[in-house]
């Protein structure tokens, strides 16, 4: 049989990345289609998840952009074939209180989160509900559940992303597609770094990727339709 397809937006680093080598390393030969708009970082991704075993693509894109998915999704298609599980984890961060918060600032970082998931989602999906079978991740936070002060367009956007899940989980249970929002918090990336956060209160990136990974494996009688994972110290 065929390794399933695998593909991963905001790829190119961070959690995405670590995702994309968990997958590598467990599931040897499994094809990935690793998607960002970093091309440089998309290789070296590409590089490690191929020396663990993949068949790794990149599609370099910008998965806000509607026309930019539509090519994405078709080339997908043409070089690994009709794709087995999404995980939906491109997304931007920016801290900002409501009053300095632009509209333009609002609408990127909205699109960023959840046009980008509304938009792959549309790409592929349909295809999973007529197969019936298939995996939909969305990379949600634990600010897509409880609102936090100065994260006015990133709590929107994630809290839309949960929206956004529970709708896909209730359209296509009886079609066979598993559904599952997760909720990380402080996760540790090369991002915190100089930030006076020390690593040690945070989750490592591979215990997110992890999950992703365990959850896909269960029985397909079987979903995990939300999971919160927090750092064992507390949030931030």
């Amino acid at each position: 049989m065929p390794k399933p397809v695998i593909l991963i937006t905001g790829a190119s680093q961070g959690i995405g990345a670590v995702i994309a080598k968990v997958f590598a390393k467990e599931l040897r030969g499994v094809r990935l289609a690793l998607v960002a708009r970093n091309a440089k970082n998309l290789t070296a991704v590409r590089r490690a998840c191929v020396k663990l075993g993949a068949q790794a693509e990149v599609f370099v894109c910008d998965v806000a952009d509607e026309a930019a998915v539509t090519t994405m999704a078709a080339a997908v298609k043409r070089r690994l074939g009709t794709v087995d599980v999404l995980i939906n984890n491109a997304g931007v961060f920016a801290a900002a209180p409501f009053v300095d918060t632009t509209a333009a600032d609002f609408d990127r970082i909205v699109a960023a989160n959840l046009r980008s998931a509304f938009l792959v989602s549309r790409a592929f999906v349909p295809a999973m509900i007529r197969r019936k079978r298939g995996d939909v991740f969305f990379m949600s936070s634990i600010a897509g559940l409880d609102a936090y002060p100065n994260s006015t367009a990133y709590c929107a956007a994630k809290f839309g992303v949960t929206g956004l899940a529970k709708v896909l989980r209730a359209e296509t249970r009886e079609h066979g597609v598993r559904v599952c929002c997760v909720h990380p918090g402080a996760t540790w990336s090369p991002s915190w770094s100089g930030s006076g956060v020390a690593e040690q209160r945070m989750m490592p990136a591979e215990d997110v990727a992890r999950a992703f990974f365990d959850i896909y494996r269960l029985g397909r009688r079987t979903v995990v339709e939300e999971i919160v994972l927090r750092p064992q110290l507390g949030d931030l």
